[in-house]
């Protein structure tokens, strides 16, 4: 693979499974050093052992993004980084009329509030170092609605408005903001928790099938990547055209 982010340091948050494991890996492999980040230590482990038996560079910091003392405790054991993937995002689904506020704010904590203050403090010194990469991982649920997703949708719409204001807040200072949207994805948490959910969208997309965490990552790697030096403020749908079907 070209080794485009040589010589970066990239933090994925949330990649220890699914999407940001397979990001993180795509990113190494590209030649950055990734910053592996989640609540497991085991995984974790796992994961950075994965990334080096490929031949990159990669370290564990432990984070629960529901804890906002945490999250800052993330951003001061990272530093400086050149690419930021807030990836971390929680799903658990409930009518609107049965949702409970304990896990109504939990999504919000994760969702948004996280990678809110993980930008707010990383994002000046990627300006600082003259210029960086933010990629928000959304959903295609933004753009289909979903019974029983009304606040998990809401917390990723929400994310998406971030990637379009931080993009015309720091691009003058180098740094390009954009999202990518994916559509059902075969992970572990998919498979445990919404399959026929992810089942259903698949037969309904122009594709007819679920997405690998690898093809999602690819999206998150251009983006975060020189190819994509002029783009930014844009939610890249990954869906398998699910959004237009």
């Amino acid at each position: 693979m070209n080794r485009e982010l040589d010589k970066q340091v990239a933090l994925v948050t949330g990649s220890t499974t699914g999407i940001g494991r397979e990001t993180a890996r795509l990113l190494a492999a590209a030649g950055a050093e990734v910053v592996v980040s989640g609540r497991d230590a085991e995984r974790g482990a796992e994961t950075v052992a994965a990334i080096e038996a490929d031949g990159g560079q990669a370290r564990f910091v432990a984070a629960d993004l529901a804890d906002l003392a945490s999250v800052r405790r993330l951003a001061d054991a990272v530093g400086e980084v050149d690419v930021l993937v807030n990836n971390a995002g929680i799903f658990p689904f409930a009518p609107t009329a049965d949702q409970e506020l304990e896990p109504y704010e939990r999504l919000f904590d994760v969702n948004v509030r996280a990678p809110f203050f993980l930008t707010a403090a990383l994002a000046p010194r990627m300006v600082a170092k003259g210029g960086g990469s933010i990629v928000n991982i959304s959903t295609v649920v933004t753009a289909i609605g979903l019974p029983g997703a009304a606040v998990y949708s809401a917390t990723k719409a929400a994310l998406e408005s971030l990637t379009r204001t931080w993009a015309a807040e720091f691009g003058g200072g180098g740094v390009r903001v954009n999202a990518v949207a994916p559509g059902p994805t075969l992970t572990d948490t998919v498979l445990a928790t919404t399959a026929d959910v992810a089942r259903q969208q698949a037969e309904a997309s122009l594709l007819g099938r679920v997405a690998e965490p690898g093809e999602i990552a690819e999206a998150v790697l251009f983006l975060a990547s020189s190819r994509a030096a002029y783009v930014t403020g844009v939610t890249l749908m990954v869906d398998g055209g699910l959004a237009i079907a």
